[in-house]
């Protein structure tokens, strides 16, 4: 069976690299199955087209970058960062040139290369700004883990709490058949372009990651958040000896392939190497049990031939996230936001 199709917001920024991987030969990655090739230019300005090219229709990323220009390996084209010829081999000297290929609008903003997925328009907005990344004092690890399954079914799961006891148990909490689970209020508010849920109460979870953040124990602060079209946040803060940053921007390649690009940022009473040299691997095997769940689940909902789901109470963010990416799909762009929050019914979440 085929797998069901997803919303897709196109007029709006999704992270296609690390800085870190753009260097002096083509970059190519897809994004709602276009496939982009990046490059710097000869300012080390990043720069984005479509990859292919309106000659012959060979991928531009096959070929190299000449002077700071894209040269396709075929028969020479060289392009610049609007989209425009610049040479075309064995043509007469002085023949026009044209601008015949798409260039989208890029944005690099701390460690990220940001594409606009509306070729050849003028972004009305910028890229999401991570609060704390490249504030003094936090030690801030990016990384990029590919996922086989949706957008909605990637940022869902970084925000659902449940799973953490058993998919991560002895990592990020844990759960056992003797262990007294505690109430927690939790509250759920919504706006235009995202939603959120506060958990009030809550003692820090156990595991090694929860060690690491806060040693003495204790009882957090507990925020999780989803901005349209792709942004979630996880926040912990423990008074002032911990704060903890669990950001991602989640990027599909298709329907049902998506890479998350992580963002985490921590501040302890930890020197910072060692913060990198303890929270680094901890982070990274989590995201990876998550992308074989992922993988997994992905496959079964292929075979079933649909991704209907039951929602409970403790399913806090999952329906509302969806609900925000039918509506901005349907109206082209991301809303503003800027409109007051609506706030549910408290409720009641056993950790």
């Amino acid at each position: 069976m085929e797998l069901p199709a997803q919303p897709r917001v196109t007029r709006a920024w999704y992270v296609a690299a690390i800085s870190a991987d753009i260097g002096p030969t083509p970059y190519a990655i897809t994004i709602f199955d276009v496939p982009l090739v990046l490059w710097r230019d000869g300012t080390g300005k990043v720069r984005c087209l479509v990859d292919r090219c309106p000659h012959r229709g060979v991928p531009l990323s096959d070929g190299t970058v000449v002077e700071g220009e894209l040269q396709c390996g075929y028969h020479g084209w060289r392009f610049d960062g609007e989209g425009a010829t610049t040479r075309i081999p064995g043509m007469k000297p002085g023949s026009p040139l044209i601008r015949c290929a798409s260039a989208h609008p890029v944005r690099e903003v701390q460690g990220l290369i940001w594409v606009w997925m509306a070729p050849d328009e003028v972004p009305n907005q910028e890229p999401f700004h991570f609060s704390v990344a490249d504030k003094p004092g936090y030690t801030t690890v990016r990384r990029a883990v590919r996922m086989e399954g949706s957008l909605h079914q990637v940022v869902e799961n970084a925000l659902d709490v449940p799973h953490t006891g058993f998919l991560h148990a002895g990592l990020f909490r844990g759960d056992t058949p003797d262990r007294a689970r505690k109430p927690i209020e939790v509250q759920v508010r919504r706006w235009s372009d995202g939603c959120e849920v506060e958990f009030i109460g809550e003692e820090r979870p156990g595991g090694l990651a929860g060690r690491l953040l806060s040693p003495s124990g204790g009882e957090l602060v507990h925020v999780d958040r989803f901005y349209l079209p792709c942004i979630t946040e996880v926040e912990y803060r423990l008074g002032t000896e911990a704060h903890l940053m669990l950001s991602s921007a989640c990027t599909p390649h298709s329907d049902w392939s998506t890479t998350m690009f992580a963002v985490v940022s921590v501040r302890t009473r930890l020197p910072g190497w060692l913060v990198r040299a303890a929270v680094e691997p901890v982070a990274m095997r989590i995201l990876y049990q998550d992308a074989e769940l992922m993988r997994r689940q992905t496959q079964h909902i292929a075979q079933f031939g649909h991704d209907r789901f039951i929602h409970t109470e403790v399913d806090l963010l999952g329906a509302q996230i969806m609900t925000l990416l039918k509506r901005a799909e349907k109206a082209g762009i991301v809303p503003r936001g800027d409109d007051p929050p609506e706030w549910e019914k408290p409720g009641t979440l056993y950790l």
